[in-house]
């Protein structure tokens, strides 16, 4: 059946066994990623048992990409590359400078020539779109300043692999002692730039219209069904567009895509809308990265291992750490950043096959490149705990962009907690300002937070699921907590904790379906509203009491 259906062997196999996987490494307080990486070694061709179909995963893990890119351009606007783009653009391109000419010199010391060692450092340079923002929104980082660099930084470098992918096949005969055809490498750039230029100005004048002007229609016609396919269907559709008629990635023209939607108000429901199939998608995004993983690469070649491994350690995580500090932003700034680039994924894996064809690289190169991929991405987020202790205790330096607020506890007792500032937040925070009551608001939304400062609401920024934000909420003293968040997984924790706190504590959480409400009451909550169920009491109120009136 498997051979049959290859893409239903992919799904069963790949998605089931990251599932058993992921659920083991979570258990043992790692990372899902790492499972996700086992799954697909064990699915690979390595490894005796069930292969899964390489070509196929890789597609289907495209979909991941395309789905990831649009989600982050939903929460990151113009104006946010533009503030970041005085240390994105230049620091991407010194970082991606460093890193290749390192590479380099490990090509010359595998007796490589100069052509094979520039192609492989380059490759070693460009980290994953994929992981660094799977690691960002895990760890709520998307709507800082921290945050906004690292997608800018991912920006540049996709620009420059683009840039890349374009002068390499004309400039291969240069590379390998041939003579420069000037003219076959100017027409190659005017091309490129100027399909780059159209693309851009047909976002941004025409998409900026069209893109918010359909969702708004869909919208009115009052099916989320259609909603939700016209949000996938201008996902894929702009990628595979910007991708067959433009030469830009996949990854960036999604990325275009949902930044000229993030100015629309329909922008947050579409985020919900993709969020589903976005996860699973990018689950066999790693999947497929495990499967081509030999382990006995580890075996062979393990110094050329180790040192591309180092190459990309401390050409890309050490030299945009040293950047980053170089341009006088701060100590944690640098070590996100640093940590974030430490590892290469999909991009890397263009390159090398592109220069492979081209005769540039030997097959060997390959084979270091996919095990160096697969061992920073399973290292990841082992450097970012690490990254995360030394940044809490290094004291606090002074930068620009450095707007993110100290985690100071609150004062207040007797007072009424409130998760989430979203549509429900805020009529439950005027309703409580209008009793009297002292109020506390947790907001992860750094725009949301600086709301609340401006209009006098004492507000913590951060993660309401993170012990250090529940702790400085004064949980013991406090009179009542609100869990206005949407999400149930993430509501189920906080009301778990802040129960264990207090277990006195009054806890009121909202709900979309009966399952959520089970959960919830399970975890500690005394009451928990669902929003379909309060609507449609509401309703039959207001009937009865007309029909009484008539």
């Amino acid at each position: 059946m498997a051979h049959e259906s290859p893409l239903i062997g992919i799904l069963v196999f790949g998605l089931g066994l990251a599932f058993v996987f992921g659920t083991i490494a979570n258990r043992l307080k790692l990372s899902p990623l790492v499972g996700y990486l086992l799954a697909g070694v064990v699915i690979g061709p390595f490894t005796p048992g069930f292969v899964a179909d390489s070509a196929l995963t890789l597609e289907l893990a495209d979909i991941g990409v395309i789905l990831l890119m649009f989600g982050v351009g939903l929460h990151f606007s113009p104006k946010d590359l533009m503030a970041v783009r005085r240390i994105a653009i230049p620091g991407a391109v010194l970082q991606v400078a460093v890193a290749a000419s390192l590479g380099a010199l490990v090509a010359a010391w595998l007796g490589w020539p100069l052509a094979s060692g520039m192609v492989f450092g380059l490759a070693l340079s460009i980290a994953s779109t994929v992981v660094m923002m799977r690691t960002l929104q895990e760890r709520r980082l998307m709507d800082t300043d921290r945050g906004r660099i690292a997608v800018g930084w991912l920006v540049v470098q996709d620009l420059l692999t683009v840039l890349a992918l374009v002068l390499l096949p004309p400039l291969a005969g240069v590379l390998k002692g041939g003579a420069l055809d000037v003219s076959a490498l100017a027409i190659s750039l005017a091309l490129t730039f100027g399909k780059l230029a159209l693309f851009a100005v047909l976002m941004f004048a025409i998409g900026r219209r069209v893109i918010p002007w359909i969702l708004h229609y869909i919208a009115h016609t009052g099916s989320r069904e259609l909603f939700r396919l016209a949000v996938l269907s201008i996902a894929l559709g702009v990628a595979f567009a910007a991708a067959t008629l433009f030469g830009v990635s996949i990854a960036l023209g999604a990325f275009f895509a949902g930044m000229i939607l993030s100015e629309s108000p329909l922008s947050q429901r579409a985020a919900e809308e993709s969020l589903p199939l976005r996860d699973a998608f990018a689950v066999l995004f790693f999947v497929s990265v495990g499967m081509v993983f030999d382990p006995l690469t580890v075996v062979h070649e393990p110094l050329a291992l180790l040192a591309t491994l180092a190459v990309v350690l401390l050409g890309s995580a050490g030299g945009a750490f040293v950047i980053v500090r170089l341009f006088g932003y701060p100590l944690g700034t640098a070590l996100m950043l640093g940590a974030g680039l430490a590892q290469i994924g999909e991009f890397s894996f263009i390159l090398a096959d592109l220069g492979i064809g081209l005769k540039l690289m030997p097959e060997r190169a390959r084979d270091l490149i996919l095990g160096t991929s697969i061992l920073t991405i399973f290292l990841n987020p082992f450097l970012w705990n690490i990254v995360e202790r030394l940044r809490k205790r290094a004291e606090p330096q002074p930068g620009p962009k450095n707007t993110t607020p100290e985690l100071i506890p609150t004062t207040l007792t007797g007072h009424a907690v409130l998760v989430g500032y979203g549509r429900v937040g805020k009529l439950i925070a005027d309703g409580i300002r209008k009793d009297g009551l002292p109020l506390l608001v947790i907001e992860d939304a750094a725009d949301a937070a600086e709301a609340l400062r401006a209009a006098g609401i004492e507000c913590l920024q951060g993660n309401a699921a993170s012990d250090p934000v529940l702790a400085a909420a004064n949980i013991p003293a406090a009179r009542i907590l609100f869990v206005a968040i949407p999400a149930a997984f993430e509501a189920g924790q906080i009301v778990e904790q802040a129960r264990r706190a207090q277990p006195g504590l009054e806890i009121v959480a909202r709900a979309h379906f009966d399952a959520e409400v089970d959960h919830l009451r399970k975890l500690g909550a005394n009451a928990v509203i669902m929003g379909e169920r309060e609507i449609a009491s509401a309703m039959l109120v207001y009937a009865r009491q007309a029909a009484s009136a008539g």
